[in-house]
């Protein structure tokens, strides 16, 4: 039964609240590893749901998953010694709303019915919101605030066009279910207009949770306050769902036969969101918020490849992949480098290529994947999207693409050496231990992305395909 897999971590969510820290650890890394197992056993099978009104095994919710699995399997790895060093008061609030966040993010995957999206996309949300305020202190509380309340507003707007697909079906005297598969088998049919609105709010309420400028604003806040391991699922994981809701729209409006309205959007919204990465980035003095600009202009990519379709579409899937695996190894190098220097200003670090090798080792690894140097995937990812602008003749947008990347990563290079070999506070006294667990689930993350840039299985080629042929992707 497809619905077991989110059912899991929700149970195991709600018992950890009463745990205490210790058995709340156990039950973490438990609960990771069988919903890895689980994954691999639904991506082997793809068996029908019990509820298939409302929900659905389909090869981009496949994808989410997968990539929610292993990351949180390994996240959870690395939270099982982070929480020993790390001063966290309430390790069973934390630990509780980690699983549901696991469990929330899961029914986003599975969700096929429009409104059973949205709300476990609100759902992770609420799930979320305390992960941010775990330190407790009064950013912390503005951070989650921020999150909370310009989320919920563009949760408000992708109601709104949830509602307005639905008017498409009723000014089309359309009867079927009101899922993503059902309406994309008679989207010709349904009103263009109202679908048109539908997908502008549903666009810009999912985009805000996805983090597309200029609705971004809560995203460096909260990465920042954050605890890293919490900042690895967010930035690695949760954008991923919201645009997910996208993607899936999309779907509809290019089976209406209105792909290039809904493609000129994203790029527009993508572009918009590089160039407000390239602007931040470069001025940047914490190395977390630094990271979630990175983040703003990964979305932006992704969504940049999406609107243009065909070969870019397939370089926005492989964006999307490595961006998730890198990222998440990023956010959690970070943390490494938080206990070290007990501080998240660039400028009081320094020497990390010294003072902590192993770290720095991660770090550098996930700045030149990250940055698309070759041979990491989101250099073939963001090769094809540029391949993809300019055979669809968007060469203006593909040169503004471009540029703003070559300013990202002067940013991005100029932050990174300073942290790596930059001269260190003569007062530095490195604070941690680089103990196996902070260290080789990044190094796996790092491993895996690599892996995929060389050999990447035959099955999980075909789901790639099959997720974007349905936007006109491919080769």
């Amino acid at each position: 039964m497809v619905e077991v897999i989110f059912l899991v971590p929700f149970i195991t969510g709600l018992a950890a609240f009463f745990l205490p820290g210790i058995a709340g650890r156990v039950v973490l890394g438990l609960t990771g590893a069988v919903h890895l197992l689980m994954s691999i056993l639904l991506w082997v099978n793809r068996p029908d749901a019990f509820f298939p009104e409302f929900f659905a095994v389909t090869p981009e919710g496949l994808l989410s998953l997968i990539v929610i699995s292993l990351l949180f399997f390994l996240i959870s790895i690395y939270v099982t010694e982070y929480l020993r060093e790390a001063d966290i008061r309430s390790e069973n609030i934390f630990i509780g709303s980690i699983l549901l966040f696991l469990s929330t993010m899961t029914m986003v995957t599975l969700s096929d019915h429009i409104m059973v999206m949205w709300i476990a996309i609100e759902a992770t949300t609420l799930a979320s919101a305390p992960l941010i305020y775990t330190h407790r202190t009064a950013k912390a509380l503005e951070a989650t605030w921020k999150y909370v309340l310009i989320c919920s507003v563009g949760i408000a707007m992708a109601l709104l066009g949830s509602i307005l697909l639905t008017l498409a079906m009723d000014a089309g005297n359309v009867n079927v279910p009101v899922s993503f598969s059902a309406l994309t088998g008679v989207a010709k049919q349904l009103d263009p207009t109202w679908l048109k609105a539908g997908f502008v709010f549903i666009l810009v309420g999912y985009g805000t949770k996805m983090g597309l400028a200029p609705m971004h604003t809560w995203l460096p806040d909260a990465h920042s306050e954050a605890p890293s391991p919490a900042s690895a699922l967010l930035s690695g994981v949760l954008l991923n769902c919201a645009y997910l809701g996208i993607f899936k729209t999309n779907k509809i409006m290019f089976a209406a036969g209105l792909g290039d309205f809904s493609g000129m959007i994203l790029m527009v919204f993508g572009l918009m969101s590089i160039i407000a990465a390239a602007t931040f980035i470069l001025k940047q003095t914490e190395y977390k918020r630094m990271l979630a600009y990175s983040s703003i202009e990964n979305m932006g990519i992704i969504a940049f490849g999406t609107g243009i379709g065909g070969i870019g579409a397939y370089g926005a899937i492989l964006c999307l992949l490595h961006h998730s695996l890198i990222k998440s190894s990023l956010f959690l190098t970070s943390g490494n480098i938080l206990f070290g220097f007990k501080s998240r200003f660039i400028g009081q670090t320094g020497n990390l290529v010294k003072l902590m090798p192993k770290t720095f080792v991660a770090f550098f690894a996930g700045f030149a994947g990250i940055s698309g140097f070759p041979p990491f995937g989101i250099f073939i990812g963001e090769l094809l999207i540029i391949v993809g602008a300019f055979r669809s003749g968007h060469y203006t947008m593909a040169a503004i693409f471009i540029l703003s990347l070559c300013f990202i990563f002067a940013g991005f290079a100029n932050h990174v050496m300073k942290i790596s070999f930059g001269k260190a506070p003569s007062d530095t006294r490195i604070a941690i231990t680089e103990k196996p667990c902070l260290v080789w689930p990044q190094y796996a993350l790092l491993l895996t992305s690599l892996v995929l840039c060389f050999w990447m299985p035959d099955t999980l080629y075909q789901t790639i395909i099959d997720a974007v042929a349905a936007i006109g992707g491919g080769f």
